[in-house]
């Protein structure tokens, strides 16, 4: 490549084992750049870090801005780095040209020579600055209001990369591949290990679970986790809600015996009947407060004081009355919850697993479960080496989990 533009720029890590250090060099030559090794420093033993400088060199600065965004992702900063650049938003729910779209990365931002944590981690959104409290925050696309100010390009950025785990050999073997093959009761045990330990440190446990969880009988185990103080939040949508209260006032999943497994006479009928049943009390809280509601999860919920939110879509009988229907409202409600998760559990719900996985930081601890290996994969390649894709019926490994952990 003649001459060019070109940027030197330092990693710090574990590059070798991680595979950083290969994965910044494919970035540079898969974009059509050039990559020059001016120092690299091996840390002595596999606990020190190694260090390296590289000059990144494009065809033009335009290309050579390319390269360095690709590279930033894996933790490359300037050798010289510069402030973060600042541009207003030009109307209400309208970042700027060139704003810097966020990873799920823990990120910092350079404010007057200052590195500043972006607090927030999420993926998909912009990083906002108020430069005289030294802040930055994520903001998502519907909040921007004109006038603010927002991070572009990619000057004054710093991105923390994962690493792959050190020394948890068997939880990399679980996380490398989705396989139905996987040996179920160490997937299980390795589960149960991860919950314990974000329970024990009082870190927010997800649940995002959908209507096939009920409809195998396994809303008792989610009930169990949830009694044991595993669950810290439920997500869901209008369906599992609905379902678990038709099981539990007419012992019924759309209309299917739970006991039997045979269709009920008008047993069509029961998930209307049971949302309408709600909406009368106003609130499935109130319906259990009234003991119109006695049994089930969504009961569980109530009267342990674990919160849950439900998302509605278009696709929605009723619905219940503690639906948000307002998609960026649910959102925002969801976000909150996402931010503060120390693991997460998603079983059988491809649409709302993937609305939270978009919202979860990379470290968070992610197990997804599905009868459907393609679901699994798409929930599972998040990027992140903190994630177990499980390939079995939902309800059976959620009785085997509860029974784990003795709940």
């Amino acid at each position: 490549m003649p001459h060019g533009s070109y940027e030197d720029i330092r990693i710090e890590g574990h590059l070798i084992d991680s595979g950083i250090m290969s994965a910044i060099m494919d970035d540079i030559v898969s974009l059509g750049g050039e990559f020059e090794t001016l120092s690299f420093e091996v840390g002595r033993t596999n606990e020190d870090v190694s260090k390296a400088v590289l000059r990144v060199r494009g065809r033009d600065e335009g290309h050579l801005d390319v390269l360095l965004t690709a590279v930033q992702e894996h933790g490359a900063v300037p050798v010289d780095p510069s402030d973060a650049k600042l541009a207003p938003a030009p109307a209400d729910g309208v970042f700027p040209d060139s704003f810097y779209s966020t990873t799920n990365l823990e990120t910092a931002v350079r404010i007057d020579g200052r590195w500043v944590a972006v607090e927030g981690t999420e993926m998909d959104l912009g990083v906002q600055v108020d430069r005289e409290a030294g802040r930055a925050w994520t903001v998502p696309m519907a909040d921007v209001r004109a006038d603010e100010p927002f991070v572009v390009g990619h000057d004054g950025l710093r991105v923390r990369p994962q690493e792959r785990p050190r020394e948890k050999q068997a939880f990399e073997f679980m996380t490398s591949a989705v396989s139905s093959e996987k040996p179920k009761a160490q997937v299980v045990k390795i589960v149960a290990g991860i919950l314990r330990e974000n329970r024990d440190a009082s870190r927010e446990i997800i649940a995002v679970v959908g209507p096939a969880v009920v409809h195998t009988g396994a809303g008792d185990e989610v009930a169990r986790l949830v009694r044991a103080g595993y669950v810290s939040v439920l997500f869901g949508g209008n369906a599992v809600a609905v379902h678990d209260i038709e099981s539990a006032l007419y012992g019924t999943s759309l209309g299917v015996s739970l006991a039997d497994g045979t269709p009920a006479v008008g047993g069509h009928e029961h998930h209307l009947r049971a949302i309408n049943t709600i909406r009368s009390y106003g609130s499935i809280a109130a319906a259990v407060e009234a003991g119109a509601l006695t049994s089930g999860l969504m009961h569980t919920l109530v009267t342990t004081g674990t919160p849950f939110v439900l998302a509605g879509s278009v696709r929605d009988d009723g619905p219940l009355p503690d639906v948000i229907t307002d998609v960026m409202e649910a959102q925002r409600a969801m976000r909150a919850y996402c931010q503060r998760a120390g693991a997460c559990l998603m079983l059988s719900t491809m649409l709302h697993s993937i609305a939270t996985g978009n919202m979860l930081p990379a470290a968070t601890q992610t197990v997804c479960v599905d009868i459907n290996p393609a679901v699994v994969t798409k929930l599972a390649d998040r990027g992140s080496w903190q994630t177990i894709g499980i390939v079995t019926d939902v309800g059976l490994f959620l009785e085997q989990l509860a029974n784990e952990l003795r709940t």
